[in-house]
């Protein structure tokens, strides 16, 4: 199964995130298949930054979000328009 997740990266206590797409199977922050963008929660306010076209289209093939990035895809105002465009 593909899902949508987080790549942690970073020094130790500065994390910030990568949004992969990753094989189910594969590590936390090993092998993926597509970077979608990245998360610095450190800054304020905190900075999401998602390639729309991108991740659309790997829901539309059936990729899983993770609880988090499904989150961070609300707050970013993605999970609306890639809902909006599937019916």
């Amino acid at each position: 199964m593909v899902k949508i997740r987080l790549k942690r990266m970073g020094a130790k206590k500065r994390p910030f995130y990568r949004i992969v797409v990753a094989d189910s199977r594969s590590p936390r922050d090993g092998r993926f298949i597509e970077e979608l963008g990245y998360y610095d929660p450190l800054k304020n306010p905190a900075e999401i930054k998602i390639d729309e076209a991108r991740a659309v289209d790997w829901l539309k093939k059936g990729a899983q979000l993770t609880e988090t990035a499904r989150s961070l895809f609300n707050k970013a105002g993605l999970l609306s328009k890639s809902a909006g465009e599937s019916q």
